[in-house]
């Protein structure tokens, strides 16, 4: 099937939507981050905490077991095991910060117990959180196993910056959506007084659920390829037991160094990334003057469509001429850039341009970045281990993902705790709360500096780790700069 290109096309659009809509859940608070205060008691650093929550499971070891599962059971059982956790996860959200699960014993226990510092409906969204951050990061490494599988020997590198520009418009959406839904359904009665963040995930759930229908539609097409491709194993008189999956070679996987460099970089630049996403729009609406929530949200979801749009060329530039390994570098001297700007120039131009164009160029960083990253793993690592590769990789990434955002939620608290116009912006929340006035408009304007200096901080690690394996890519022969279509070089 993968030889007709019709067929392995569609396959990859139906992957690539049930990542679409994953990705819109991830980021369905971000656009509207700066209304939690007034809608659910959430301060910076319980939002940190709850972004945190995403990674907690997958850290502690759910992502290497994936990976094991991944690796002996296939892509359709680890497909349709993911993307079910992902929609009872996201369930599990919504009634946690439900008004009617607010007004319940259990939440008031939850209030008073006071886990971690939380709110009740933050340990409920948390718990809902963790379950969906194990389901959608089983679902990236599924499907990146998948479109190795389907795309062999084939556009490996275009089909994977196809798939991965199909989830950055995930980010595009909900950044031009979320805002939309919050403000129509504000008051509605259907949510509760103050409730639109409520309906924002009530909409992300219907989505995950239509995207469980397309990996279903997926399954049916790869049984029928597996059945091909063991047809023709027999036909050339193959031994299918030969490449199953062992325990044992996990080992390929912890010995190699390139591979502990590859992963080391991917969790140094997508801690400057993914967290950065979690806090972005707030971050320009404190570093604009003037501005909402939804024109926040309307500079900011350009960053992703950059990527979008350039990550398959990348891909196919990847497939035809290579250099992945001096993509990497590239990409991570444009994130120090670009945030150094966002911390510096920005404040001090309060220029809607300089952000619009800032954020432009550091979605050309993220279409550099993940375009070489991922293709790059085929290559130093058997296709037997290929998904526990994957799985460890994003392991590793989760770890910086867990962490980095509660970090920066409690900076951003600790380094505003003695600003005067932040403790006048709550207080005035917390009075329009008790009168039961909308919050809406009411903005607390954090200094982001020291967060976004961070954020740099991790681009710079990541470009030293960029050279170092550019390098030994050259001693060793990895194969990183050269193409991945390798019947062009006949």
């Amino acid at each position: 099937m993968n030889d007709n290109p019709a067929a392995r096309w569609s396959a990859l659009i139906l992957i690539a939507l049930m990542m679409f809509f994953g990705y819109m859940f991830v980021d369905i608070m971000a656009p509207i981050k700066s209304t939690l205060w007034g809608e659910l008691g959430w301060d910076s650093g319980t939002y940190g905490t709850y972004r945190a929550a995403e990674y907690f499971l997958n850290v502690c070891g759910f992502l290497i077991i994936a990976g094991i599962i991944l690796d002996k059971m296939g892509v359709r059982f680890t497909g349709l095991l993911s993307a079910s956790l992902m929609v009872v996860g996201a369930a599990i959200k919504f009634v946690g910060i439900s008004e009617w699960f607010q007004g319940t014993e259990f939440c008031a226990w939850l209030d008073n117990a006071a886990i971690l510092g939380l709110p009740g409906s933050a340990v409920m969204a948390s718990l809902g959180f963790m379950i969906f951050g194990c389901g959608c990061e089983m679902a990236g490494t599924t499907v990146s196993k998948a479109i190795a599988k389907w795309f062999k020997g084939k556009e490996m590198a275009m089909a994977m910056g196809v798939e991965m520009a199909i989830a950055r418009v995930g980010v595009f959406s909900v950044f031009s959506i979320s805002p939309i839904i919050h403000d129509a359904f504000l008051n509605s009665e259907l949510f509760g007084h103050n409730r639109g963040v409520v309906a924002c995930v009530a909409f992300g759930l219907l989505l995950l659920i239509i995207g469980l229908l397309f990996f279903s539609v997926f399954c049916v097409m790869d049984k029928k390829f597996d059945k091909q491709l063991a047809e023709a194993n027999a036909a050339e008189g193959k031994e299918g037991s030969d490449e199953e999956f062992k325990l044992s070679d996990l080992g390929t996987i912890f010995n190699s160094l390139s591979f502990w460099v590859v992963a080391l970089l991917c969790v140094l630049y997508y801690s400057a990334i993914f967290p950065f996403q979690a806090y972005g729009a707030e971050m320009l609406q404190c570093n604009l003057d003037g501005i909402s929530a939804r024109e926040a949200s309307s500079i900011f979801r350009w960053f992703p469509i950059g990527a979008a749009i350039i990550t398959p060329f990348l891909g196919r530039y990847l497939d035809k001429k290579g250099k992945g390994a001096t993509m990497l570098m590239y990409g991570a001297l444009l994130l120090i850039v670009c945030h150094l700007v966002f911390a510096f120039v920005l404040p001090a131009t309060d220029s809607k341009l300089i952000a619009y164009a800032t954020i432009v160029v550091l979605g050309i960083s993220f279409a550099l970045v993940p375009a070489a990253l991922w293709p790059s793993v085929p290559k130093i690592i058997n296709e037997k281990v290929l998904g526990s590769a994957y799985c460890l990789i994003f392991w590793v990434q989760n770890i910086g993902l867990c962490f980095v955002p509660m970090i920066i939620g409690n900076v951003l608290e600790s380094v505003n705790a003695t600003n005067a116009g932040v403790i006048a912006a709550k207080a005035e929340v917390e009075a329009a709360t008790a009168a039961h006035l909308d919050t809406d408009g009411i903005l607390i304007p954090y200094d982001y500096t020291v967060p976004l200096i961070i954020f740099a901080c991790f681009g710079v690690a990541a470009l030293a780790i960029a050279i170092y394996l550019k390098a030994l890519d050259k001693k060793r022969d990895l194969g990183l700069e050269k193409p991945n279509i390798v019947e062009d070089e006949k």
